[in-house]
């Protein structure tokens, strides 16, 4: 997971992964894979197809993003979560 939670795009944006042919859709942010328990930075689904089930919702990294095609809404509530996952994170790791 990134370090830094506070550069994580907004859910809704659209992003292709280094090496994909296909788009994918963030619908979620700082996502812990239930079998591993390992977090990721997002979890997308491909677009523009949306979600088709979880055997094609996709976990994946920040730096693995390739290019931003599109940023998601963002507002003072968007903010405001940010700020408040960053202070969660940051008090987790000392």
């Amino acid at each position: 997971m990134t370090n830094n939670v506070k550069s994580l795009l907004p859910i809704g944006s659209v992003i292709r992964l280094s090496g994909a042919q296909k788009c994918l859709m963030v619908f979620g942010v700082c996502q812990t894979h239930k079998e591993t328990n390992e977090t990721y930075d997002y979890i997308g689904v491909l677009w523009p197809e949306g979600n088709l089930g979880a055997e094609t919702q996709i976990l994946f990294e920040h730096k693995d993003i390739e290019e931003v095609l599109f940023v998601g809404y963002e507002t003072e509530e968007r903010n405001a979560f940010v700020k408040r996952l960053s202070e969660f994170y940051e008090a987790q790791n000392g």
